[in-house]
């Protein structure tokens, strides 16, 4: 079988949200700019929400039908974003979201982990992405699954350290990427 060449183009925003802007515009606003206008686009990676999660959790006192209403929005900015790839023919791959309890930045408590883990179960459900790369597992610890294992640990609890980076990328099925 030739080799393929096949080129990544990351235009991942530090901060970055589906919905609200962040350090940056949204990711639906970003969407025609940083997704359709690339030539040549036959996949993407969606890996989005732990910002939304990780802000909405620093309020501290929402109540469950809140949290409840904030996994509904980040799954409907997921389904709109396949839907819109789809429709130019984009095959969408879904990344689950990273634990990030012990953050220093966000802080999270249990229900900010019960969101993540929400989202990451529509994530994994068949008949929402063409494929997922379930990054929370291939990351985590799995004796505690709410933590980052910690040799992939930046030790803030939220980055991934070079070695955990490096895991995600072992995650990527290049078998997944043809035409």
């Amino acid at each position: 079988m030739p080799s393929q060449c096949i080129a990544v183009l990351n235009l991942g925003i530090g901060g970055n949200r589906p919905l609200l802007d962040g350090l940056g515009p949204n990711a639906l606003a970003r969407f025609d700019r940083d997704v359709l206008a690339q030539p040549g686009v036959r996949y993407l990676l969606v890996l989005e929400g732990i910002n939304d999660i990780g802000t909405f959790g620093q309020q501290g006192n929402a109540v469950q039908d809140a949290h409840d209403r904030l996994v509904r929005s980040i799954i409907g900015a997921y389904e709109q974003i396949v839907l819109r790839a789809h429709a130019h023919g984009i095959r969408v791959f879904g990344g689950t979201l990273t634990p990030f309890t012990g953050s220093t930045y966000y802080k999270p408590g249990p229900m900010s982990e019960a969101d993540r883990l929400a989202v990451n179960q529509w994530i994994r459900a068949d008949g929402h992405f063409d494929a997922v790369i379930d990054f929370d597992r291939v990351v985590r610890d799995p004796r505690r699954p709410e933590l980052l294992l910690p040799a992939y640990d930046s030790g803030d609890h939220l980055h991934l350290s070079p070695a955990g980076y490096r895991a995600m990328a072992g995650a990527v099925r290049l078998a997944d990427f043809t035409p």
